[in-house]
């Protein structure tokens, strides 16, 4: 019995630690870099399901030019059909699968998102259209969380869409990547405009 609860006492004391030292731009990047993926939203059922929505959304509005923070390997914007895409994206590696994978078409183009080329020209890069799909739980820090919404809502010129968990509610026992936050409660406090 002893034994038991020394280790769920190291364990909890383990993820309590990890998730203080965690960077969600470490995380990201070493994932890719190993051969990881987007992961499972990324691919199958509910990846059909979103780009279903997300097309029907932009032809019905007739956007031209959308921008998505965090475009990852690039699988689920494999399933969209958009006018002009600009990806961005934290990893190097991401960055250099979805430029080749999608090198033959000209309306794609992809940045690096940490990149001080690119903080520099951030104001100047904008679109008819904003997306954040299945980005916002997996950015654990305040600060990150914070400055990746502004970011978001700048460059949405006239649209954003975001798919996310909308709830406040965290374990210790979730992945240390994961950190699910009320994303609509920073919408409505920061003034910015919705519909």
């Amino acid at each position: 019995m002893t034994t038991f609860w020394t280790d769920l006492t190291r364990h909890i004391r383990g993820r309590i630690g990890s998730r203080r030292a965690f960077s969600s731009l470490t995380y990201w990047q070493e994932r890719y870099a190993k051969g990881g993926n987007s992961g499972a939203g990324s691919y199958g059922r509910l990846a059909l399901f979103k780009a279903e929505v997300i097309n029907a959304f932009v032809e019905d509005n007739a956007v031209e030019s959308v921008i998505e923070f965090g475009c990852g390997d690039g699988n689920q914007l494999s399933l969209y059909k958009f006018p002009r895409y600009t990806g961005l994206d934290v990893s190097p590696h991401s960055i250099g699968k979805c430029q080749e994978r999608f090198a033959d078409d000209p309306s794609k183009t992809f940045h690096l998102r940490d990149s001080e080329q690119l903080r520099a020209d951030l104001a100047a890069l904008r679109a008819d259209l904003a997306l954040s799909i299945d980005v916002l739980f997996h950015l654990i820090e305040d600060a990150v969380f914070e400055r990746y919404m502004r970011d978001l809502f700048a460059a949405g010129t006239k649209f954003v869409i975001i798919y996310s968990s909308d709830i406040n509610r965290n374990s210790w026992f979730q992945a240390k990547h994961v950190k699910h936050r009320k994303f609509t409660d920073w919408v409505r406090s920061s003034g910015t405009n919705t519909r």
